[in-house]
């Protein structure tokens, strides 16, 4: 190789050309299932109710907005920046290759950020080594999980004794491992249920025809009672307030569409306002908001968007939703807010909008203290102050098991860490120190991760090398349409692409029945909808060009139309899917913690 040809095959790497065969291939969305359409939306933080043209057209106008990276597992993607130099490097014959790398890992400043991820790619690709994985073990966990939830609603919510009884569970497991561990304690804001909330229709009897005042009341002979279920027809959602709202009241109730700002909001005042939750329907903020603003006496919104005939026939089943309560001022104390099933709604509107039905609709929330959250952490101390962090939310809905968000990421979690004490107790310590944590509070709004991220924030922004989340890492065996490992760092990718392989080798009956999706997405698109966002947006508080993002790699499951219904119960549970992200992260793990 002359000085000529030298000069020609650097000058491109120190002036930052990219190729121009560097491109990314439009997804062909139409090709998707439905489900596989929700779980791209979910993965993206968007909605996932409605037909396949309307999953199809959401996702095509995120993408033209975002220019998401779409790459199926080993799929070419388009790097950028510093990236974009490796991956043109990779191009070269390797006697050009040699030299190039000499130069610039030693006299590049800019390309000593991706020294490692090109010697890496010169050595070839590391011989990785797979950890065990128990499935049986991890249903054992998730089972014991669930069996701490509310004797009634079954769940484990932030802040109750079920949560807080979850929590010195995980930490005397992980004692029973003999990896050290800790629990800490967060206040966070947070509603509290006294009752169970009741959702009722009455229509009068001969009492009330001939004394309205009376009519529905004790005396009111004859009288017609319509009582819903709570859990299957009506749930509350996140931060309800205090109705009382009795059928002796006969309170009207105004019919407000999708409830947008062109919604004659103020006919609400002193009233229950109706719902239609759409796909034009704005998020329970801007309603709750809305509602407060104008005096609604309590707020009903009726699904028509989500999980329709796909759990209950010719229904949409009710399910839990927060509210974000940071962007409301004074959050009303004494605003019922709850969601029915579309049937439900359908009722409502039959008996009560279009007929002189009356309405009963108690709701027995606090909804202006604080609750004490819980996390509790194994530690494995490694030779360095690096961290891997290993997480998943112990907390669910009120009203459900949880059996897939989230026991099925802190089953995982469980499985990891007691493989890893295993690990340890044959090869000694570990180059990273690794955490295997999991929070309260995140159904809610990630209060407990986000709690812990702000405590330790300066340890993490000096050590933290890895996060990884496990969030319904859960495949349903009938519904599958695989896992999606996703991460904001091209070297972990990469780790994970090449992982993956190994797995499918091993495992090939796991591989056929699970299709693995691996992504890399820019630090700024990654989701805010997990446990994960605080690690990567919140370690570093400068909001300047200069923001550090934390590294942080996520996995998804599919099938999981149940989440935050009653429905999301141990029936459904698939042990077996557990394997695909917790034998491939964990690998990940051992790599960086044990590998060359």
């Amino acid at each position: 190789m002359n000085r000529q040809q030298l000069r020609s095959a650097t000058s491109w790497v120190q002036e930052g050309d990219v190729s121009p065969n560097f491109t990314n291939p439009m997804t062909n969305w139409e090709s998707l299932t439905v489900a596989q359409l929700k779980e791209e939306c979910n993965i993206r933080g968007l909605k996932i109710g409605g037909k396949k043209a309307d999953l199809v057209a959401r996702l095509g106008n995120y993408s033209a907005q975002n220019d998401v990276l779409d790459a199926e597992m080993f799929d070419d993607f388009e790097p950028s920046g510093g990236e974009k130099i490796v991956e043109r490097i990779k191009q070269l014959p390797v006697s050009v290759l040699a030299v190039i790398g000499i130069m610039l890992i030693g006299t590049m400043g800019g390309a000593v950020l991706y020294g490692d991820d090109l010697i890496e790619w010169i050595q070839g690709e590391p011989d990785y080594q797979l950890i065990e994985f128990d499935s049986t073990s991890a249903r054992g966990y998730a089972q014991s999980l669930v069996d701490l939830g509310h004797p009634e609603w079954e769940g484990r919510m932030s802040g109750t004794i079920e949560e807080h009884n979850t929590a010195e569970f995980i930490k005397a497991n992980f004692s029973s491992m003999g990896i050290p561990s800790t629990i800490e304690d967060f206040d966070v804001p947070m509603f509290v249920i006294d009752e169970e909330p009741e959702l009722g229709i009455c229509q009068a009897g001969d009492v009330g025809e001939t004394f309205p005042a009376f009519a529905c009341g004790a005396t009111d002979i004859n009288a017609d009672f319509i009582n819903f279920e709570h859990r299957s027809d009506f749930v509350l959602q996140g931060y309800s307030g205090s109705s009382f709202i009795r059928y002796v009241d006969d309170i009207d109730v105004v019919d407000l569409g999708t409830g947008n700002e062109t919604a004659d909001w103020t006919s609400g005042a002193g009233a229950v306002v109706l719902i239609h939750m759409t796909e034009e329907t704005e998020s329970n903020t801007a309603l709750f908001k809305r509602a407060s603003e104008n005096d609604v006496e309590g707020l009903i919104l009726i699904n028509e968007r989500q999980n329709c005939d796909d759990l209950v026939s010719g229904d949409c089943i009710p399910y839990f939703k927060t509210v974000d309560i940071s962007a409301i001022d004074n959050i009303p104390i004494d605003m019922g807010f709850i969601m029915v099933s579309q049937s439900v709604g359908q009722t409502l509107i039959d008996n009560v909008i279009n007929q002189d039905g009356r309405l009963q609709f108690m709701t027995y929330v606090e909804n202006a203290g604080e609750a004490t959250v819980k996390v509790p952490c194994g530690i494995i101390q490694g030779e360095s102050d690096s961290l891997i962090i290993i997480g998943a939310h112990h907390d669910t809905v009120y009203m459900a098991q949880g059996a897939v968000d989230d026991s099925s990421g802190t089953a995982t979690v469980l499985e990891m860490a007691r493989q890893f004490g295993l690990i340890e107790s044959q090869m000694g310590k570990p180059k990273h120190t690794i955490y295997f944590c999991t929070w309260g509070g995140e159904e809610e709004g990630l209060f407990g991760s986000t709690a812990w991220v702000d405590k330790h924030r300066n340890n993490l922004y000096e050590n933290l090398r890895l996060y990884i989340n496990l969030d319904m890492n859960h495949v349903d065996a009938e519904r599958n349409s695989g896992v999606t490992l996703v991460g904001n760092d091209n070297s972990d990718v990469n780790h994970i692409r090449g992982i993956s392989k190994k797995f499918q080798q091993q495992y090939p009956e796991l591989a056929d029945r699970y299709n693995i999706e691996v992504r890399k997405l820019a630090n700024t698109e990654m989701p805010n909808n997990s446990d994960h966002a605080p690690f990567v947006y919140n370690i570093d508080e400068d909001e300047s060009d200069g923001k550090k993002y934390g590294r942080a790699v996520v996995c998804y499951g599919s099938g999981s139309e149940e989440y935050h219904t009653y429905l999301d119960n141990m029936d459904r549970f698939n042990e077996e899917s557990l394997a695909v992200s917790g034998i491939i992260y964990g690998s990940l793990v051992y790599y960086l913690a044990y590998g060359d």
